[in-house]
């Protein structure tokens, strides 16, 4: 966008246009990216900018000294706007971000050491490299999406499967280092998501069809890499039923019937039922011997017999993993 009368070029998403004297490149001093602020004393003025209602998006704050830096909007519910800021390199040690939009905006090798993040609004934001020790996390929004996450998929999209995997690895040390500072902070259900990004971006690296993926996609699926107990239960719920419906129609029960009298639907309601009964039985490897699997089911019962036993297993692993953090 061309400038107008000597003012800066710049517009944010919401339409609003700075109104600073812009040089030769169409753009002011906040949002010229070529102006070297790094030796500059610029932390007050970026406050009393945000002080003054005017967002802060755009901002151009690369290798600046920015310790303490408060952009607290205090008496307000709503942070101030610091969309599509750059901070790459910026020293924002003991900065005070509580509840600051920051969406889009990169964070990429900051210092962010003992800095309050505390309902910051992270969405689409470039972590990379990012020093978080010590930095307060608690009820940050982090988006549905990483930064390179989405760019991963779409260089995927175009078939640029070295750039996708490049990202991805990217993703996988985004996820490590905020995994790891939230494990500092008992914050363990953000570790725990971010422990499955990690180890999801990981997988993506490995060559398509290879074991290692493979083996790692059906542990995904099977327990969320040890963070989701649900999964766990809900694959025994699907074995179980599948195993039941394989015993239905193979006859398994019709052979040992434990009803008389009855005909018609109910005779394959009651089949179906008792289908099911042998497979909890089966499955939890109780074995009460009152329905005897005959010719294939008896494969497909010991089949079911050794999964019921290792899931079951390993649901008490996830769980106590869960719950005891």
């Amino acid at each position: 966008m061309k400038s107008e009368k000597g003012r800066c070029s710049y517009q944010n998403p919401d339409g609003w246009r700075c109104d600073q004297p812009c040089g030769e490149s169409g753009l002011c001093y906040w949002h010229d990216p070529a102006v070297d602020k790094s030796n500059d004393n610029v932390k007050q003025q970026v406050e009393e900018w945000a002080a003054a209602g005017k967002p802060l998006d755009g901002f151009q704050l690369a290798r600046t000294n920015l310790v303490d830096l408060n952009l607290v909007n205090r008496g307000n519910k709503v942070g101030y706007s610091c969309r599509n800021v750059d901070f790459y390199r910026a020293d924002l040690s003991e900065a005070h971000f509580f509840g600051l939009d920051l969406r889009g905006s990169s964070l990429m090798k900051c210092k962010l050491v003992c800095a309050n993040l505390h309902c910051a609004q992270l969405n689409d934001c470039n972590l990379l490299g990012a020093d978080l020790a010590r930095a307060r996390l608690e009820n940050i929004h982090w988006g549905r999406a990483l930064k390179q996450e989405r760019e991963a998929k779409l260089a995927a999209k175009v078939g640029d499967r070295h750039k996708a995997s490049s990202l991805c690895q990217e993703a996988e040390e985004v996820c490590r280092n905020i995994r790891k500072q939230c494990e500092k902070q008992g914050l363990f259900e953000t570790a725990g998501e971010f422990f499955q990004k990690e180890m999801r971006f990981r997988r993506y690296q490995m060559p398509l069809f290879s074991l290692r993926r493979i083996v790692s996609k059906i542990v995904d699926v099977f327990c969320g890499y040890g963070e989701s107990p649900a999964r766990v239960v809900l694959f025994s719920i699907f074995l179980i039923l599948a195993c039941a419906i394989a015993y239905f129609l193979l006859d398994t029960t019709s052979s040992n019937p434990v009803y008389a009298g009855v005909e018609g639907w109910q005779f394959y309601a009651f089949e179906f039922f008792n289908a099911v009964y042998f497979s909890v039985v089966t499955f939890t490897t109780l074995g009460y011997g009152d329905i005897s699997p005959v010719g294939i089911a008896r494969f497909i019962a010991a089949f079911e017999a050794f999964l019921g036993s290792f899931t079951m297993a390993l649901f008490v692993v996830v769980f106590v993993k869960k719950m005891t953090r």
